[in-house]
């Protein structure tokens, strides 16, 4: 499970925050220059407008402190926290010229990431009575992975592999290029023994005669049971007998995922989480102090 603690996060993160304010700025907030005199403090507050699961406080201090260092932000609700519209999140206090050039950006990484952590927290309560672990996919937005991933972490379900670098997965296309399920996994084991890459070996099934024939190879951690009915799952665990990992994909959502999870499946992924998942209201509210 990856989070903000990790220091190749930590510079993605302040890398993305450089790079969305100069998008935002250009040459200058040409609407706050003209109108507020530069060093005037004030004070602004997170309202919250629509109930959820609150994500991305950690996000907002980090925008803060990239524009002024001195701003102080008083929080009043962490992340992970269930809110309702009227409640406040934090308070902050710092130069309006600061305040204003940050808005946007935190807002919208705000909104986003708690919309995600609230559609994925939906999913993780659903399946709660199960021993099966909830996962997201690479179905994210480009250069908005990082904070995509962290939105579903505090909704309470488990980060997949981040990118093709940190997890060897042999999908269809790969196992259809390579020529068979037996050359592709035989391959995939070689190429960790020859460059000495401590990677977990997942690979895709799509249908029982797959899973028959992963079973005789080995060499894997994880099966992946693509586009099976909750019936065919069923079929499957038994012939696997937890050997391996096994993890349910495609075509599951919020209607049909506790089906997949009473079959005793170890993970389900479900790409729905991050890209069906709509913003919370929120807004950053200026107080006159």
């Amino acid at each position: 499970m990856r989070s903000f603690a990790f220091m190749d996060d930590l510079f993605q993160l302040q890398q993305f925050i450089i790079t969305a304010l100069a998008e935002d700025l250009g040459d200058g907030d040409h609407s706050t220059l003209c109108c507020i005199k530069e060093g005037v403090k004030g004070k602004a507050i997170l309202k919250i407008k629509e109930a959820g699961i609150l994500a991305g406080v950690e996000v907002a201090i980090k925008i803060f402190a990239q524009i002024d260092p001195s701003a102080e932000i008083k929080i009043l609700i962490p992340d992970g926290t269930k809110v309702y519209p009227g409640e406040v999140a934090f308070e902050v206090l710092a130069p309006i010229h600061s305040i204003l050039k940050c808005e946007r950006l935190v807002l919208n990484c705000m909104q986003r990431m708690s919309g995600i952590a609230t559609l994925t927290n939906k999913y993780v309560e659903k399946i709660s009575e199960y021993k099966c672990q909830l996962l997201d996919t690479r179905k994210t937005t480009p250069n908005f992975r990082l904070l995509e991933k962290e939105a579903v972490r505090i909704g309470g379900g488990m980060n997949h592999r981040f990118g093709l670098y940190d997890m060897i997965m042999l999908k269809d296309n790969h196992i259809d290029y390579c020529g068979s399920i037996e050359k592709a996994i035989e391959s995939a084991y070689q190429y960790t023994l020859t460059n000495n890459k401590k990677l977990k070996i997942e690979v895709e099934t799509r249908n029982i005669d797959d899973v028959k024939k992963v079973m005789l190879i080995g060499k894997i951690n994880r099966i992946m049971l693509d586009n099976f009915t909750p019936e065919q799952i069923a079929e499957a665990l038994i012939i696997i007998d937890g050997k391996y990992e096994t993890e349910a994909s495609g075509g599951i959502n919020f209607d049909n995922i506790e089906k997949y999870a009473s079959t005793g499946v170890n993970f389900i992924s479900c790409g729905s989480i991050i890209h069906h998942a709509s913003s919370l209201d929120l807004s950053l509210k200026a107080v006159v102090i």
